[in-house]
C-alpha cells in the first residue's frame, strides 16, 4: 500500500453533482485495485455553498484545500448565482489564481467507437493559466477590466517572461514524453509586443530541448490547420484565452467536449477539472457524459504519482484510461456520443470493465 493521499471533492454546479461522484467512484475502484490509498474530502462550492455558507467558495473550503494533495472540481455556473456573487472571480478562476495553477493541461484525442470529426487527433493544449488576455486572472488586485465612460469598456492583458518560461518548460517536458513536437501559438503580426514576447520566450526555452521539433502559428491559422490536419500536431502551447479556445475546438474535433479532460497544476498541487461547463439545460436529468471528469481525475492521479514517485497512483490512472477506452470501443456511451446509457450507468460500465479486466 502506498501512502494515503487526501483529495478534495467539490461537486460544483449544474451537472457537477452527477458527474463528479461518478469520477470518484471509478477512481476509487482503480485505486483499490492498484493498492493506492486516497481519502476523499467533500467540500462545499458553488450555488449550494452560497445557500449554505453565503459564498461560492467559502473560507472553510479554501482553508481545507490548502492542506490537501489535490482536488477534483466540478463545473461552475456563476450565471445562476445571485447578482452580488457574479461580480467576483468564479471558484475556478479564484483557485487557479490563489494556488498559482499556472499550467492547464488539456489533452484531445479520438477514442475508437466514438464519432470523432478528426479520427487522427491526439494532441495536448498546454495553456498558460494566470496571465494573458483573461482580465480576471492577470491582476494582483481587481479584474483588469474597467469602463472610463458608460460607452467605453477596456481591459488589460499581461504577459511576463517568468510566467511564459514556466509554461514553455511544461510544454517541452511534456513533449519529450510524447512525439517531441511543440507548436507555439501567438498573434505576433498584430499583437507584436505581448504575443510576440510569448513566441520569443517559448523559442528561447526550446534551446534546452534540442531534440524537439518546434514551429509556431498565428492563432487564426492554427485553428484552420487543426480542422484540416489535426494529426500533425502534438503539444500546443498557448496563452490563456488562445489555449481555452483551441482546446474547446480540439475537444469537439475529438468527438465531444464530454470527452475533454484537464488538470490545472502548479509545482506543488493540482486540480482536476473537465474542459466543459455546467450544462444547466441537462442538469438533473442523469444524461450527462462523465467521461471528461473521469479522465481529469485520472490525470490528477497520474500527476500525483509522478510527483511523489508512487507507481500505484500511475497504475490506477492508466486503469481508468483503459476502462474508458475499452467501454467506448464497444460502442457504449451516453447520448452525446450516440449511446443510450445515463450518467450513473456509464460509470458502472467503467467499474464493470475494470472488474472484468482482472
Amino acid at each position: 500500500m502506498s501512502q494515503t493521499y487526501r483529495l478534495g471533492v467539490l461537486d460544483g454546479d449544474g451537472i457537477g453533482p452527477e458527474i463528479v461522484p461518478v469520477a470518484v467512484r471509478v477512481a476509487t475502484g482503480a485505486l483499490e485495485r492498484a493498492g493506492a490509498g486516497v481519502e476523499w474530502l467533500p467540500l462545499p462550492v458553488g450555488l449550494a455553498a452560497i445557500e449554505s455558507h453565503g459564498a461560492a467558495l467559502p473560507a472553510s473550503t479554501l482553508r481545507a484545500l490548502e492542506t490537501l494533495d489535490g482536488w477534483v472540481l466540478g463545473p461552475h455556473d456563476n450565471m445562476s448565482y445571485p447578482p452580488e456573487h457574479r461580480t467576483v472571480l468564479n471558484p475556478s478562476g479564484f483557485l487557479r489564481k490563489h494556488f498559482d495553477l499556472y499550467a492547464n493541461i488539456r489533452p484531445a484525442r479520438a477514442f475508437p467507437g466514438t464519432r470523432a470529426t478528426a479520427t487522427g487527433i491526439d494532441l495536448v493544449v498546454v495553456r498558460e493559466n494566470t496571465e494573458g488576455f483573461y482580465a480576471d486572472r492577470n491582476m494582483h488586485a481587481g479584474t483588469g477590466e474597467f469602463m472610463p465612460s458608460p460607452d467605453v469598456a477596456m481591459s488589460v492583458s499581461v504577459f511576463t517572461r517568468p510566467a511564459i518560461e514556466c509554461i514553455a518548460r511544461t510544454a517541452f517536458e511534456l513533449a519529450m514524453t510524447r512525439r517531441r513536437h511543440v507548436t507555439i501559438v501567438h498573434k505576433a503580426n498584430v499583437l507584436t509586443l505581448t504575443t510576440g514576447l510569448f513566441r520569443d520566450v517559448c523559442r528561447e526555452a526550446a534551446a534546452a530541448y534540442p531534440a524537439a521539433l518546434v514551429d509556431d502559428f498565428h492563432i487564426d491559422a492554427l485553428a484552420a490547420h487543426l480542422v484540416r490536419r489535426p494529426g500533425d500536431f502534438d503539444v500546443v502551447v498557448a496563452e490563456n484565452m488562445f489555449g481555452d479556445i483551441l482546446s474547446d475546438l480540439a475537444g469537439e474535433l475529438a468527438g465531444s467536449l464530454g470527452l475533454a479532460p484537464s488538470i490545472n497544476a502548479s509545482d506543488a498541487v493540482a486540480m482536476a477539472q473537465a474542459v466543459h461547463g455546467a450544462a444547466p439545460d441537462i442538469a438533473g436529468k442523469g444524461v450527462a457524459n462523465p467521461t471528461a471528469m473521469v479522465l481529469s481525475t485520472a490525470m490528477l492521479l497520474d500527476w500525483l504519482g509522478r510527483k511523489h514517485a508512487d507507481e500505484s497512483l500511475v497504475i490506477a490512472a492508466k486503469t481508468m484510461e483503459r476502462a474508458v477506452e475499452g467501454v467506448l470501443a464497444l460502442g457504449i456511451g451516453t447520448a452525446d456520443l450516440g449511446g443510450t446509457l445515463g450518467t450513473a450507468a456509464f460509470g458502472e460500465a467503467l467499474v464493470g470493465w475494470m472488474r472484468d479486466e482482472r
